[in-house]
């Protein structure tokens, strides 16, 4: 399991007052169709902060209990880009203990107070990193967000690991900068 989620999962009840077995029961009560509604539910009703939330909603899942297996589902049939993910995690675990990596069904937001970068196998041959840059402009490498609509300012396309260069790493940072 991704050491950042595991230290989640740990601080779970000094943070949230309850273990996420305790949280999934309270969830399997609910039977919430969207994944919103549960992350809702937990803020509103329980008091929950929006990464442990959303985090408690996603491993929720049945069929995809850890983080691993929402990853590895991800990357099915796209292994060839499973480095240049592995990549991108290598880097954000460097920019501070106050970041949440939360594995979803087809996406990984990368968190602080808010997502600030999102990682999506997008076809076969590459990954679409999201950020959150507010008045940023875009270049000819640091497109404007596409298809993933107002979850994000703007966008690159990664084909290989050696795209996460310094350029990439400044933005992802600055994205992180400007998460708090």
């Amino acid at each position: 399991m991704d050491k950042a989620l595991q230290t989640m999962i740990d601080n779970m009840p000094e943070k949230t007052g309850k273990s996420l077995d305790e949280w999934i029961t309270i969830l399997k009560e609910k039977s919430f169709s969207k994944h919103s509604e549960g992350v809702k539910f937990l803020k509103s009703e329980h008091g929950v902060t929006h990464g442990f939330a959303n985090t408690i909603v996603s491993l929720s899942k049945e069929d995809n209990n850890t983080s691993e297996d929402l990853v590895s589902t991800q990357y099915k049939g796209k292994e060839n880009l499973k480095s240049i993910y592995d990549g991108l995690i290598t880097f954000v675990n460097t920019l501070g203990n106050d970041v949440t990596i939360t594995p979803k069904k087809d996406s990984v937001s990368i968190i602080r107070k808010r997502q600030f970068i999102l990682i999506k196998p997008a076809t076969k041959t590459r990954i679409d990193l999201g950020f959150k840059l507010k008045d940023k402009p875009t270049t000819e490498r640091l497109e404007n967000s596409g298809p993933f609509g107002t979850m994000c300012t703007h966008r690159v396309r990664l084909t290989t690991e050696y795209e996460i260069d310094e350029e990439l790493k400044g933005w992802i940072n600055e994205a992180y900068e400007k998460s708090i």
